[in-house]
C-alpha cells in the first residue's frame, strides 16, 4: 500500500485561516472553538467501508476544547467537495477532512480542496521529493499515478505521517487527512499542536432503568433550569444490566454540571427508580 513507504517524518507548519466576522464574535463571548468534519468517499457512502474516524477526531478534539459541530459525508465528486469544503471553512474554525489522497483516479480531494480555495493543484516539492527517493530506494517505478500523492493546493503546508511517506496537507484551516483510520489518527495528532485551544466541555452521565419516555417530560424541565449545557437521553437495550436510558449532561461550567445532574439524580429518586451509574468526563 503506497501510504505506507517508511520514512522520516514531516513536519507540519502552522497555517493563516480566515473567519467570518460572527465566528469571531461568537469566540469572543463564549471562549468556543469550532470545527465540523467532511468525509469524502463512495465507499462510505455505499456502506461497503465504516467510517472509523468521526469518533477518533471528536474525541480528540473535545479534549483540547474544541467543539465538533457538524459531520457530512459526500461522494467522489469534485463539485461536492468544492461545496462542502467552502459551506465548512467559513461557518467553522476548523474544518477536517478524510479520504481522496492516494494515488488512484478517484482520490480527488487535493485538487477539489485547490479548487475551493481557487488555486491550482501541483506537486508539493518536498513531498514530491521524499516519495521519488522512497521509490527508488524500493525499487518502485515512481509512476504518474503514484506522483498524486504529492498533490496539493499551491500554498498548502504538509501534516506528518509518521507511519508512511505519503502526508496530509493543511490550507488555511482545511486540514486534509488520509481515509486510513491508523494514517487518519497520525496526521491528527501532528496537526493538534496547530489548533488553537479553546474552553473543554465536561460532562456527566447518570444510568438509570427509567425509560425515556418516563423521563422525558423531567428532563425538559432540567434542560429548561439550565439552558447553557447540553441535556440529553440515550436508552440502551439488551445489556448485561438490561434496558435503561443514560442521562448525559455537557457542560462548560463545573457548577452547571452539579447542578443539572443533581436534578436528575432527584428526578430519577421522584420517579422512584434507582440510579445505576454516575461518571464524570
Amino acid at each position: 500500500m503506497d501510504l505506507w513507504i517508511s520514512a522520516p517524518n514531516i513536519i507540519a507548519k502552522s497555517a493563516p485561516f480566515r473567519k467570518t466576522a460572527a465566528m469571531a464574535d461568537q469566540d469572543a463571548e463564549t471562549g468556543t472553538v469550532t470545527a465540523a468534519m467532511l468525509v469524502i468517499g463512495n465507499e462510505i457512502l455505499s456502506g461497503r467501508t465504516q467510517d472509523a474516524n468521526i469518533n477518533f477526531v471528536a474525541t480528540g478534539l473535545n479534549e483540547i476544547g474544541i467543539q465538533m459541530r457538524e459531520v457530512r459525508v459526500v461522494p467522489d465528486i469534485e463539485a461536492e467537495i468544492v461545496a462542502a469544503v467552502n459551506a465548512l471553512r467559513t461557518k467553522f474554525d476548523y474544518v477536517f477532512t478524510t479520504g481522496g489522497i492516494g494515488p488512484t483516479h478517484d482520490d480527488i480531494t487535493a485538487e477539489s480542496v485547490a479548487a475551493a480555495f481557487g488555486k491550482d493543484a501541483t506537486y508539493h516539492p518536498t513531498t514530491y521529493a521524499m516519495l521519488e527517493a522512497n521509490y527508488k530506494k524500493s525499487g518502485r517505478e515512481f509512476t504518474e499515478m503514484r506522483k498524486r500523492m504529492a498533490l496539493t493546493p499551491e500554498g498548502a503546508d504538509v501534516i506528518e505521517n509518521d507511519l508512511g511517506v505519503a502526508p496530509g496537507f493543511v490550507m488555511e484551516n482545511v486540514f486534509v487527512m488520509a481515509g486510513v483510520p491508523q494514517v487518519a489518527q497520525s496526521m491528527f495528532r501532528a496537526a493538534a499542536p496547530l489548533l488553537r485551544r479553546g474552553r473543554i466541555m465536561r460532562s456527566r452521565s447518570i444510568g438509570t432503568h427509567l425509560a425515556e419516555g418516563v423521563i422525558a417530560a423531567g428532563l425538559l424541565s432540567i434542560q429548561n433550569d439550565y439552558p447553557a449545557s447540553d441535556v440529553g437521553s440515550y436508552p440502551f437495550y439488551n445489556t448485561p444490566g438490561g434496558h435503561g436510558t443514560t442521562l448525559v449532561v455537557r457542560s462548560f461550567d463545573a457548577s452547571d454540571l452539579d447542578g443539572a445532574g443533581d436534578a436528575i439524580l432527584k428526578l430519577i429518586a421522584d420517579l422512584e427508580g434507582e440510579a445505576l451509574s454516575d461518571e464524570r468526563g
